[in-house]
């Protein structure tokens, strides 16, 4: 193929790649044969022909077209795709899937052929293998072409094979590895349990996206262990008061704000439902770091429970503690928090049924007085679809895993964050 081609024969490739892009192969059929013409290892041209030859039936002169087409570009995904299809329609198994391996090979992630390798495997009886490549078939299917009438039936029939397969592979994995898995603690064991349901497409693989400081090597934990943090215990004990002083607030109807307030320069997306006014309320005792004294002196039993916690510090910015009051029939839509350099905290005040909590896929129904911990910068969301009102604590912790070097550095570069973009610049709840 002429890497430098006239303009005639530029010309005409555009034209005939245009006929095609549209469903016009027979129409381009002449122009392609004109670029052959003027170029005979244009291999383009003679792939497009010779996968017209193949629809039409004529396998002798598809298979010289789409050999010519190899030897000119030998990296031609397309044309051993169509030589694939070629082989399978001479009853030349193997040699259909040396082909469509050599064209997987060059473009993984191109769909056709992962679709193609499926249906001869599935064809021979290799239904297992089948469904794997379905599968990849399915995850790298543009969007675009998800709803084309042509396609429905072959998505359809993906979609099952990947179901079927998936079952299957479950009841494998739960064969092979039940006896050593029911042998320990199940938190002893929580890893791995979460690796096979990702395996067999029970559960997706979790990841962290911190909107506005990411801390890499971290790992992404929905929901953690309460067992784990020393500092739990002496939280938890002062239930009793928090809840008290709440009661107190309540009663007097003091303090609750709108918690998503967004400035009327910038777009309210998703949280416009929700925006300034108290289907969220929040009464803070923290906020950007600030003490809200007023507010905060009401409630000197909820700061001293607070205070075992070993929270976020940085000034202008952390921490951030408040009563976050969810009305009946309300959802918090899926959103990610700023950072993961620390992990946000629940306690449970007024939990009516029908609330919850999910992070990632991890569902969490909270019970009073039981503290809550996990990494809001994985998707989550939270609802409470009950008649009455659902009240929790919400605070801030470090992220276990930071040495104080790294505490150091969060506070040093969100302090310079802030002077770049100016200290009014929304950069989250950081």
């Amino acid at each position: 193929m002429d890497p430098h081609p006239s303009p005639q024969l530029a010309a005409l490739v555009a034209q005939a790649e245009a006929l095609t892009r549209n469903g016009r192969p027979q129409d381009a059929a002449g122009l392609w044969e004109k670029v052959v013409a003027l170029d005979p290892d244009h291999a383009t041209a003679l792939n497009q022909l010779g996968a017209l030859a193949l629809a039409q039936g004529d396998l002798g002169l598809a298979q010289s077209r789409l050999e010519r087409a190899l030897a000119a570009d030998p990296g031609l995904a397309m044309a051993h795709a169509s030589l694939s299809r070629l082989h399978a329609r001479r009853g030349d198994h193997p040699q259909a899937l040396a082909s469509i391996d050599a064209a997987i090979r060059i473009d993984p992630t191109a769909w056709g052929p992962q679709a193609e390798k499926a249906r001869l495997l599935e064809a021979a009886g290799q239904l297992r293998a089948a469904g794997l490549h379905w599968g990849n078939a399915l995850t790298f299917l543009p969007q675009a072409l998800r709803q084309q009438p042509q396609l429905q039936s072959l998505i359809e029939h993906a979609q099952a094979a990947v179901t079927r397969n998936r079952e299957e592979l479950a009841s494998h994995l739960d064969d092979r590895t039940g006896d050593l898995l029911q042998g320990h603690d199940r938190r002893e064991t929580e890893r791995m349990r979460h690796s096979l349901d990702i395996l067999s497409g029970r559960r997706s693989f979790v990841t962290a996206q911190p909107l506005t400081l990411p801390i890499p090597r971290l790992p992404a934990i929905p929901i953690f262990h309460r067992e784990d943090f020393d500092w739990a215990p002496q939280v938890e004990a002062a239930f009793p008061d928090i809840l008290a002083e709440l009661h107190a607030l309540l009663e007097h109807d003091a303090g609750f704000e709108p918690y998503v307030q967004t400035p009327d320069n910038e777009p309210k997306g998703q949280f416009a439902p929700l925006d300034r006014n108290l289907d969220w309320g929040a009464y803070f005792l923290w906020k950007h770091g600030r003490r809200i004294g007023a507010q905060a002196d009401r409630c000197p039993r909820t700061e001293a429970a607070l205070a075992l916690a070993p929270q976020m510090q940085v000034p202008g910015r952390a921490p951030v503690s408040f009563f976050s009051a969810l009305k009946p029939g309300v959802h918090i839509p899926p959103h990610n928090g700023a950072t993961n350099a620390r992990l946000t905290v629940h306690l449970p005040l007024i939990i009516p049924p029908d609330c919850g909590l999910r992070v990632g896929e991890e569902t969490h129904v909270w019970e009073p007085g039981k503290l809550v911990l996990f990494d809001d910068t994985i998707r989550h969301e939270a609802w409470n679809f009950s008649d009455r009102l659902r009240v929790v604590l919400i605070f801030d912790v470090w992220h276990p895993l930071l040495s104080a070097l790294e505490r150091d550095l969060v506070v040093r570069i969100t302090s310079a964050l802030m002077d770049f973009y100016g200290a009014d610049t929304d950069l989250g709840e950081l």
